[in-house]
């Protein structure tokens, strides 16, 4: 019998959800709400707050666990550009400017540089100032913990618990190696956000308020990623086109409703320093001819079995044995997402992200056929419920989140090594070195900024261009031609680089040249004469002539 009650309240919960968002049109168009004259249930309302506590348990859970993952994950480091994004930040505190040119290499000073992420650089200087390298971890796990939080309030609208948590997992699977401080983590939330706006807007059948693209002012000033957020208004708006009435009047309106919309968004995502530069600079990288060399641009392998590869065959399995129908322009991004992901690797996070949201709605009517609507009515517009349907289970989360960085702060984050971050070499590294020219390995020109020191080169690929990393690339690998005539223009003193590279070996052997220090991640040369700038004086010849033994 109890069963049988609660499955009768769902049903009543269902309607009542579907009656509500009728009658919230119907007063918009100015006509009169539908009645739904009913009595109070309470078995409604008890399955309606058992349903909401289980759904709040299962998107804070998942947000204190990416939380975590950031905060303590030692992969969360493994990125070098972390120090010069930090680094940049603290420069534009420091100036109260955006840079426009590099502040920081000897090789590049002076010439042009889109700083195109500079709000999150900001926002990751103000982090590691107040609460060092902890409050850096914090900051990429708050963005993380609510994306995920995100992502799972869109899974509980078409999922029950076990459809959201095998979601959340396969999303998890696919994001997790992506989790590490760059400012990409900082712009996952307002992408997440933004589409979930936009599949709103498709539910309720209008364009998205305009309110919505403001967004944009600050996503194209965090992160490049925005151009997403540009690119799926299209495939949405097409569909909207398609399921319009087949009346010229109702497909105006879509083009006129989606076309304003796209219109000002793109408008709005050229408020950055850089202006139309910076609406074309994530093109522009995409053309780079030495994208390959660069391991995040590289494509994605299947030689040994990954998260990411499970994730995809899970999901395909699942589409498959369930008769999953996917709308068709939905269909086509989807395609182009996991296009992009197997080109580049980097791709993989933009899909983990986007593709739950997309098709969340196409496995719940796949799951449950007679259930047309939404499990759950999402408020539409600006005027989310911050209601807690338990204020236990809120209570625990908090705790759970206070925990977390509570034990982050109370134990700082020490750096150590690793295959971007020479730590320990650079320490070793004699102090009259640090200002002369160096040679450096790619990877380890971030944290080179970090510290002060000039490098040769690091991870802004983009503003040294094709020519010039295809040049590093070839002195990197002791072409001889190529290492004598750069050290000579640049009067190199002291190299610090990766033990795998040929270079290595070949300094090793060269005349003049002196290894310093070595470990399993750096190794450290330099020029004699740069190791004894000031050779000691000859000695004087003595005037005193020495006495005779007697």
């Amino acid at each position: 019998m109890a069963r049988r009650s609660t499955r009768r309240a769902i049903a009543h919960l269902r309607l009542d959800a579907g009656r509500a968002a009728l009658d919230s049109d119907a007063q918009r168009q100015g006509s009169s709400p539908i009645s739904t004259a009913e009595p109070f249930n309470p078995r409604l309302a008890a399955a309606v707050r058992q349903r909401a506590t289980i759904d709040l348990a299962i998107a804070g859970m998942a947000a204190i666990v990416l939380l975590a993952v950031a905060a303590f994950s030692p992969r969360v480091f493994i990125d070098g550009d972390t120090n010069w994004h930090v680094a940049a930040g603290r420069w534009i505190l420091s100036h109260h400017t955006v840079p426009l040119t590099d502040p920081f290499s000897f090789t590049y000073a002076g010439k042009p540089w889109i700083a195109h992420e500079w709000g999150s650089e900001v926002l990751m200087a103000v982090a590691y100032l107040a609460g060092g390298w902890s409050g850096v971890v914090l900051l990429i796990g708050l963005a993380a913990g609510t994306a995920f939080a995100l992502i799972a309030q869109e899974l509980r609208l078409w999922m029950g618990p076990l459809g959201q948590i095998v979601g959340l997992a396969l999303t998890f699977c696919c994001l997790q190696p992506f989790i590490f401080a760059r400012p990409h983590m900082l712009a996952a939330p307002l992408l997440v956000f933004w589409t979930s706006r936009l599949l709103a807007a498709r539910r309720a059948g209008k364009a998205p308020p305009l309110e919505l693209a403001l967004l944009m002012v600050l996503w194209a000033n965090l992160h490049a990623s925005f151009i997403f957020g540009l690119g799926i208004i299209g495939p949405f708006a097409a569909e909207a086109l398609l399921a319009a009435p087949a009346t010229l009047k109702a497909r105006l309106e879509v083009v006129r409703g989606w076309g304003l919309f796209g219109v000002i968004a793109t408008a709005l995502s050229l408020a950055t320093p850089h202006g139309i530069a910076g609406l074309e600079f994530p093109f522009w990288v995409l053309g780079m001819k030495v994208l390959p060399n660069i391991l995040e641009w590289r494509s994605a392998t299947f030689q040994e079995p990954t998260l990411f590869e499970a994730a995809l065959l899970i999901t395909l399995f699942l589409g498959l044995w369930r008769g999953v129908r996917v709308p068709p322009f939905r269909l086509l991004l989807l395609v182009a997402l996991v296009h992009m992901a197997l080109q580049h690797v980097r791709q993989e996070a933009v899909l983990a992200v986007l593709a739950p949201m997309l098709l969340a709605e196409p496995f719940g009517r796949a799951m449950r056929p007679g259930q047309p609507e939404p499990r759950l009515t999402p408020p539409v517009g600006w005027k989310p419920n911050w209601r807690v349907p338990s204020v236990l289970v809120g209570s625990v989360l908090a705790a759970g989140a206070a925990l977390v960085v509570g034990t982050r702060l109370a134990v700082p984050l020490v750096r150590v090594d690793n295959g971007n971050v020479p730590v320990t070499a650079l320490a070793r590294v004699p102090p009259q070195l640090l200002s002369q020219p160096v040679f450096n390995e790619y990877a380890f020109g971030g944290y080179l900024i970090f510290k002060g020191v000039k490098p040769y080169i690091d991870g802004r690929a983009d503003m040294y261009g094709d020519a010039w990393v295809q040049e590093y690339l070839a002195i990197a690998g002791g072409a001889q031609p190529d290492v004598d005539r750069a050290f000579k223009r640049w009067n190199i003193r002291w190299t610090i680089l990766s033990p795998r590279e040929p270079l290595v070996r070949m300094l090793d052997a060269r005349p003049g040249w002196r290894r310093v220090y070595a470990d399993g991640f750096a190794v450290v040369h330099a020029r004699a004469d740069a190791l004894n700038p000031f050779p000691p004086p000859p000695a004087v010849p003595s005037t005193v002539t020495p006495k005779r033994a007697p």
